[in-house]
């Protein structure tokens, strides 16, 4: 009997002691379920972190050479469609002159109703001054991105021609890196500050380009410029006026020097054809190779933006309106159209060295419709200092 009891209790003991084990047991799988659990978490945070950090690292920092300053949404929501396309126009704006791209943007936005979006390329030192004239009451509703541009891009790619008489102008060279300044568009439009547009901005956006092509722009040989004479190089309408053909180098591209040159003050890209076919890096392997051999031509009258162009894009662009660049309002003091040409144009277009904010310029009367005094004094119309002078 006392035996029975002994073993019915040892198993009770051992029955005991098994169940105390199961239970340590499920306690520490459960304890290191959620410590697994909690580190997995932790882990998870730590990387969601990660990710965005490197996110905005590569939105907030940009592409070197390119520093995104603001970007101003202020218009108004019923005044623009979210279904619309966004229209990326690019503008370069150097601090002399200034008025001439505050006059640009303001006659886009007044002649059309479409979703535009300005990407205005400065120096450091510009952008307060930019921002504070656009904030005027005439400006308030436009949606603008201002970026400063590094002239540390330009290195080894340009050199100042004495026989030229003017130094280089860095932001005249920002066209060359369009994808870069509008990184998320497919197509985009780029201005020069000389310019006032007449027509709706949507028509020129919407230039058909062919398969292949990276950009349209308006031809010499058009016929609303035709053949114009400028500061004494003759008839500068085509290839032979901007590239020097003695250069071994240049004739063996087999362009003929009478092919029909083209304006870049104003053009179409496709950014997804110009990436592919890496212009920007085409456009300053020939900046590099001018500063080495000297390719453009000793009377190059135009800007020096145009070669690099004129090479790349050789029987390889589309064409735009001609009355989408209406030009050469500056190459002379007078009048080369008649008023109802002006009137009938598009975009009009002071390429040359008679600005309309001059002393004197041809149609000054038209651009001046669209020009904003600026609020802070600096810039001013330089004839109407003379206007001044001569009434004391």
């Amino acid at each position: 009997m006392a035996t029975t009891w002994f073993l019915d209790g040892l198993k009770t003991n051992i029955y005991i002691r098994q169940k105390r084990k199961m239970s340590f047991r499920k306690v520490n799988i459960i304890i290191l379920v959620l410590v697994v659990a909690l580190f997995l978490l932790v882990l998870h945070h730590n990387f969601l972190g990660l990710s965005s950090l490197l996110r905005n690292e590569v939105s907030d920092s940009g592409i070197v050479g390119f520093q995104p300053i603001d970007f101003v949404p202020n218009v108004p929501r019923q005044a623009v469609d979210g279904r619309q396309e966004e229209i990326p126009v690019v503008i370069a704006a150097s601090e002399d002159r200034l008025g001439g791209a505050i006059a640009a943007i303001n006659s886009i936005q007044h002649n059309t109703r479409s979703n535009v979006m300005f990407y205005i390329v400065t120096l450091n030192g510009t952008a307060d001054h930019l921002r504070s004239w656009l904030s005027s009451s005439t400006l308030k509703s436009i949606r603008y991105k201002i970026v400063d541009f590094d002239t540390k891009l330009l290195e080894g790619k340009v050199k100042d021609d004495p026989d030229q008489g003017e130094s280089v102008k860095p932001l005249t060279f920002a066209r060359f890196y369009l994808p870069i300044l509008v990184p998320s568009a497919k197509k985009a439009i780029y201005m020069d500050d000389d310019i006032i547009v007449q027509g709706d901005i949507l028509a020129l956006y919407n230039t058909p380009l062919k398969p292949g092509h990276a950009a349209a722009f308006s031809e010499d040989c058009d016929s609303a410029s035709t053949k114009v004479v400028i500061r004494g190089a003759g008839n500068q309408y085509n290839y032979i006026g901007y590239l020097d053909y003695k250069k071994e180098r240049i004739r063996k591209l087999s362009m003929k020097a009478s092919t029909c040159s083209f304006n870049p003050g104003v053009f179409v890209a496709n950014l997804t054809e110009w990436k592919r076919q890496n212009i920007t890096n085409q456009l300053e392997k020939w900046m590099k190779l001018n500063v080495e051999e000297g390719l453009y031509s000793r009377t190059l009258a135009g800007s020096t933006t145009t070669p690099p162009l004129l090479i790349v894009f050789y029987q390889q662009h589309s064409t735009i309106d001609p009355m989408w660049n209406v030009r050469h309002l500056g190459s002379s003091a007078g009048k080369r159209y008649s008023p109802q040409f002006v009137k009938a144009a598009k975009l009009l277009h002071w390429n040359g060295h008679f600005k309309p904010w001059g002393r004197t310029a041809s149609y000054s009367d038209v651009w001046e419709k669209w020009y904003i005094p600026d609020p802070t004094g600096k810039f001013s119309l330089i004839r109407r200092h003379m206007e001044v002078s001569n009434t004391k």
